[in-house]
């Protein structure tokens, strides 16, 4: 579909770019045409030798017979013995064409003079090599000497042909060489009470009402088509849910527009006419074009939006997001270069002309190229993807959306920060969703008067709970009688979780620690609080308890009794073996 889809869109595009920003008619209404594209279009027309008036009458004619014998391009080698400059650029091609073809069948219907009846070197400034009613054909100097047919004579030749084709038989006969214009065509089999009007002929005026008509049927019908085509297509693969069912309704309208380009050239408007709707229709097909591309990456993105989410790796859920914008700035780009190139705008000297703004445009450019290379950071380097919790700088949050220009993330506050690339170069980035471990470090308080047999048993406990619960780690936990507090013993407790998010770390924390109190709460070990106890000593009643320590003992013996007992309690805790490191059950 989505193949499809490009591929129709690059096939109508290319039907609207040809030299001069013209376009092709007979691609479009599918009959033969006079001004269609040819493959030497796009290339710059080879300069003739035009000395002399012979020698540009002689190269007009010798081109035009090559257009006679089929090789359409020879014509642009005609159309440069005119002097056009009094044409406008938006309609100079059109009418650069047109004119030859017309000239070109007036030397067939008329007796015009022999090649070697033209002086080389003419005597005054100007030949006339032709002269009517309606006007004289002339060539003359331009101001590098070249003789060209003079902007007074290109005026002139369509009322000159309009004159000398009454005769039909003399004007098929002259036609069957060199086809004539489409519209001229279409006005010799007008009858003659359409041929009058006001500011155009009445049978202009209904082909201008028929070409809106046609363009207008062609745009309801395209954007139905095209809309039941989404609804199937949404029906049928749910990649295409999200999508409006009108998503390609430009493609209808820059149909519409194509038409009406197409069929302004088939009327042979006089020159302002056609400048005004010729202007207003090349505006219209550049949006059109422009819009109908931005559905196209819209579409380009709802499919592969909904492919990655499928995926385990979240490097193409940043990729897909900046592939589509790229594509939306190309778009941009290039629907500015064609419609100032149907415009016949000069892009590089409008962009040359702005020197006063070129101080700022530098300043501009300087963020605008740090915003770039840290988007190119974050692709290249991937410190963080979609949906990371990332700490940057003093911002911290869930990563939303990464762009040329900035990167939004939604912090736990339900804000959206946007911050420029440009920082993600030069700033320190804490992802946190990239840890592979989550940590917990406490210390579990207990009572001084808490047996050390049932503390050895309750860190026991413990180890064995971190053996259980599915999502911690296993070969990496501390639990270890730590420390003297000021009123409790503690214990260290050093663990970890594999955990995929954070909100599974909380459910498996809130797990571990309530499996913990319960099983304080079967060995009887109370939990310390924050106190202070005061003891009173009062006399003793009754016969004063023995001691093992008195007064009387020497310091050797002191110290004999303390190591005596301290070697008793590790012969019972530790015997004769020395343990090794710290091994984890597996």
């Amino acid at each position: 579909m989505i193949t499809r889809l490009l591929f129709f869109f690059l096939m109508i595009s290319s039907l609207s770019v040809h030299a001069g920003g013209g376009i092709n008619p007979a691609a479009i209404v599918g009959m033969p045409s006079n001004t269609s594209q040819e493959k030497a279009d796009d290339e710059p027309v080879e300069r003739l030798n035009l000395t002399q008036p012979r020698i540009t009458i002689k190269q007009f004619i010798k081109a035009m017979d090559r257009v006679a014998d089929g090789d359409n391009s020879a014509i642009e080698h005609a159309v440069s013995t005119f002097d056009l400059s009094d044409v406008s650029p938006l309609i100079r091609t059109e009418r650069g064409r047109e004119t030859a073809r017309l000239l070109y069948n007036i030397m067939q219907i008329t007796k015009t003079p022999k090649l070697s009846e033209i002086p080389q070197k003419p005597k005054t400034k100007q030949y006339t090599y032709l002269r009517t009613d309606k006007g004289d054909i002339v060539l003359q100097p331009d101001e590098q000497g070249d003789w060209l047919f003079s902007p007074e004579s290109i005026e002139a030749i369509p009322d000159i042909f309009n004159d000398l084709s009454h005769n039909k038989e003399l004007l098929k006969k002259s036609s069957a060489k060199v086809s004539l214009p489409i519209s001229v065509r279409l006005r010799s089999d007008i009858p003659d009470f359409l041929k009058s009007g006001f500011l155009l002929e009445y049978w202009q005026w209904i082909g201008l009402f028929l070409i809106i008509v046609i363009g207008s049927i062609a745009d309801k019908t395209l954007a139905f088509l095209l809309k039941l085509r989404i609804k199937r297509r949404k029906h049928h693969d749910a990649l295409y849910t999200e999508l409006d069912d009108d998503v390609l309704r430009p493609i209808g309208l820059m149909a519409m527009a194509l038409m009406w380009w197409s069929g302004l050239n088939l009327l042979g408007l006089p020159d302002t006419a056609l400048l005004i709707l010729l202007v207003a229709v090349k505006i219209l097909v550049s949006i059109s074009g422009i819009w109908s591309a931005f559905r196209l990456v819209d579409i380009f993105n709802a499919y592969w939006t909904v492919r990655v989410s499928k995926t385990q790796t979240k490097y193409d859920d940043l990729l897909v997001p900046m592939i589509t914008k790229s594509m939306k700035v190309f778009v941009v780009v290039m629907g500015i270069v064609f419609a100032a190139d149907n415009l016949n705008i000069d892009v590089t000297s409008l962009l040359a002309g702005l020197g006063l703004g070129g101080l700022a445009f530098a300043l501009a450019a300087k963020d605008l190229l740090g915003n770039f290379f840290g988007s190119l950071t974050v692709l290249m380097d991937r410190p963080f993807h979609i949906g990371d919790w990332v700490v940057i700088g003093d911002v911290e949050g869930m990563v939303e959306e990464v762009g040329f220009r900035s990167t939004r993330i939604r912090t736990f506050y339900n804000s959206l920060v946007t911050m420029p690339n440009s920082i993600l170069t030069t700033t320190k980035i804490d992802n946190m969703g990239a840890r592979r471990y989550r940590r917990m470090l406490t210390k579990l308080a207990v009572t001084y008067d808490t047996p050390p047999e049932k503390i050895e048993g309750f860190c026991e406990g413990i180890r064995r709970i971190i053996q259980l619960h599915p999502y911690m780690r296993k070969d990496n936990y501390q639990v270890y009688f730590n420390d003297y507090g000021a009123d409790s013993l503690d214990i260290l407790l050093y663990v970890f979780w594999a955990t995929p998010d954070w909100n599974t770390e909380l459910r498996e924390r809130h797990r571990f620690l309530l499996d913990v109190l319960r099983l304080a709460r079967q060995m009887e070990v109370e939990f310390a609080f924050p106190t202070q106890t005061l003891y009173l000593k009062r006399g003793e009643n009754g016969v004063p308890k023995a001691s093992p320590y008195s007064p009387a003992m020497s310091q050797e013996e002191a110290f004999a009794k303390g190591h005596a007992e301290a070697e008793s309690i590790v012969g019972q805790t530790l015997g004769d073996r020395i343990p090794g490191p710290v091994e984890f059950p597996r």
